[in-house]
């Protein structure tokens, strides 16, 4: 196997809750993004804390776009069809929503509903609407008019650690979830190695 040049960044993030209280984590991020001048070593781990974005997104296509399913096709070739019909499906509806964001730089992308812009681009090729071939083209048009009529609450602030996922269990879990809104302060330290 070939060597891989990384560069290693320790970090100490500190997160203070709206109550007081403060945690402590180290971390230490290894990247092959090894120019420090175009990738400074505290914007990359200020990216750590947007972590959940990714598995957000993972959410997106798995449940709002596959609804639950699986994936049907019985051949290779099948799967690698509809695993492209959807990610292409994904980026198609997150580009007509970040383009809606930026005519209205108030509400941000992510507060802009995949479902609801989904809805809308299925309800578009069911009627067949907006497909005259002389229309004008509007940026926002139906889908960013939808989701800017029914837009999401702001993202709270996420500051829980990452855990291992507890087992499904049909037994009801010990004790409540909390699901309390923390507001939070970050603070980032590089260390130095």
């Amino acid at each position: 196997m070939g060597a891989v040049t990384v560069r290693v960044i320790d970090a100490r993030i500190s997160v203070r809750l709206d109550g007081g209280a403060t945690r402590y984590g180290h971390y230490r991020l290894v990247t092959t993004l090894l120019d420090e001048k175009q990738y400074p070593a505290d914007e990359l781990v200020e990216l750590y804390h947007q972590r959940w974005e990714i598995e957000t997104s993972y959410l997106e296509l798995k449940s709002t776009i596959l609804g639950g399913r699986v994936l049907r096709a019985g051949t290779p070739a099948g799967i690698t069809q509809e695993v492209y019909a959807l990610l292409i499906t994904y980026q198609a509806l997150r580009t007509a929503l970040a383009d809606t964001a930026l005519a209205r730089p108030d509400i941000g992308p992510d507060r802009l509903s995949l479902t609801v812009a989904l809805n809308t681009a299925r309800d578009q090729v069911i009627h067949a609407a907006a497909t005259i071939a002389d229309a004008t083209i509007d940026l926002i048009g139906c889908i960013g008019a939808a989701a800017l009529n029914q837009p999401l609450p702001a993202r709270r602030s996420r500051s829980s650690p990452r855990v291992v996922k507890r087992a499904i269990s049909k037994h009801r879990a010990k004790g409540a979830i909390d699901r309390t809104n923390y507001t939070t302060a970050i603070t980032i330290e590089i260390l130095d190695g």
